[in-house]
């Protein structure tokens, strides 16, 4: 059985260590029109908030980058109730001064993906606003909770496909081109929850230096998963603290998002 749609009114897009220890917690499985999301949702108050909480790659860490299903994920969170995101994330830096256990809330987006399903309309036109991808006030809220960990303000997050990580000529080109941080699960992420009208705001842990920035050393799993590891609390004070800073009605451009475009199903 589905929870009822006011279940939750903010999202939180990562792994089960960002609230394991919350009291009050429920879990809710949900169903989609595209299948079933990456885990159930664990919905808990935070900060007088009522936030879902829903794993990316699963509590077991089952989904890759590329397979993870991102389009239930962002409906089943709508479905709930949900209108603000927070999408923490673990990125390679490409800048030789954004090393390991840096935070970077970025303002920008690269994709250079291939092969994801990216969009929920795929009859009629319908064409989102994709300038500004994440939601300005999502991302003030955030960085004023950043402060204690010294948190980068705006960067260029460049997306690509996975699993494998970057060549050093990769890695270099997406320095040259701008960017900032290279990461696997931005996108479509960000896109889709735009088509839904709702508001997202990424914070990246920076795990490692891409492998074109400096020395002969390359990415290694381990070395992302331990760094991750070590910082998982710092980023969870960061977001419990930023959850409760989200205003509770949304003065954004997000909720506009679809405005004067006819679309072909009613959303939850």
């Amino acid at each position: 059985m589905n929870p009822p749609p006011t279940a939750a009114e903010i999202g939180v897009i990562g792994g089960s260590g960002l609230y394991a220890l919350l009291d009050n917690a429920t879990e809710h499985e949900v169903d989609t029109p595209y299948g079933p999301p990456s885990d159930r949702i664990t919905v808990a108050e935070v900060g007088g908030r009522r936030v879902a909480f829903l794993p990316r790659h699963g509590r077991d860490h089952r989904f890759p980058p590329h397979r993870i299903p991102y389009r239930a994920n962002l409906w089943a969170l709508r479905s709930l109730g949900v209108r603000q995101i927070i999408a923490p994330c673990a990125v390679g830096g490409l800048r030789p001064e954004l090393g390991p256990g840096t935070f970077v809330v970025p303002d920008q987006l690269i994709d250079r993906t291939s092969g994801r399903e990216q969009t929920f309309y795929d009859s009629g036109a319908v064409h989102v606003s994709f300038a500004d991808p994440y939601c300005p006030v999502g991302r003030a809220a955030v960085l004023d909770s950043a402060e204690r960990v010294s948190a980068v303000d705006g960067g260029t997050m460049v997306v690509v496909e996975g699993p494998r990580f970057s060549t050093r000529a990769e890695s270099r080109w997406f320095t040259a081109i701008g960017g900032t941080i290279v990461n696997m699960t931005g996108h479509p992420e960000a896109v889709l929850a735009r088509e839904l009208a709702l508001c997202y705001t990424a914070i990246a842990l920076v795990t490692d230096l891409d492998a074109g920035v400096e020395g002969d050393h390359g990415v290694t799993q381990e070395e992302v998963f331990s760094v991750f590891a070590e910082n998982t609390a710092r980023l969870r004070d960061v977001l419990l603290d930023a959850v409760a800073k989200l205003p509770a009605e949304r003065s954004c451009p997000c909720p506009d998002a679809l405005a004067g475009i006819k679309l072909p199903f009613e959303l939850p």
